[in-house]
């Protein structure tokens, strides 16, 4: 007998969609990370994109403990001098709430071309509608502790 080695070809994606409002943004984070990893999965490897299409819906009814939304602040740099940007959680709520759920998420990803990769399969939206209804279907599927809509 082998040892079983997960192959690229090997892998069966699914569609999660996630219903984002009146959940901590931290915590829904992780747990969409670990979709898009594919962690949930028996088959997961380290060295291969094995996670599922995660579709996360309402993001602008997502809610931060504490302070968080007058304290935390986003930066980024133009490219040019004095061109650094600071934006606080509230503002981009507010102005690109999807941003905020990508950013988070996008943290708790492996930092290389791997990371990118698995970024790709997380789709996020203001509202409660999305056009990937077609690949989603009426499947419900165990998310670990996620809820499907």
């Amino acid at each position: 007998m082998k040892t079983y080695a997960t192959k690229a070809g090997d892998v069966e994606r699914q569609w999660h969609v996630i219903d984002a409002s009146e959940k901590t943004l931290g915590r829904l984070a992780s747990q969409i990370a670990i979709l898009l990893m594919g962690k949930h999965k028996p088959h997961y490897v380290p060295y291969l994109d094995t996670g599922d299409f995660v579709v996360v819906v309402n993001a602008s009814k997502v809610r931060v403990t504490g302070n968080k939304s007058r304290q935390k602040v986003y930066y980024r740099h133009t490219g040019y001098p004095g061109g650094l940007r600071e934006v606080t959680l509230e503002k981009l709520l507010k102005t690109h709430p999807t941003r905020v759920m990508e950013h988070a998420v996008k943290g708790m990803l492996p930092h290389n071309r791997l990371g990118r990769a698995m970024f790709k399969k997380l789709k996020v939206y203001e509202g409660d509608s999305h056009p990937h209804q077609a690949q989603v279907g009426s499947s419900k599927v165990n998310t670990g502790g996620i809820e499907n809509s």
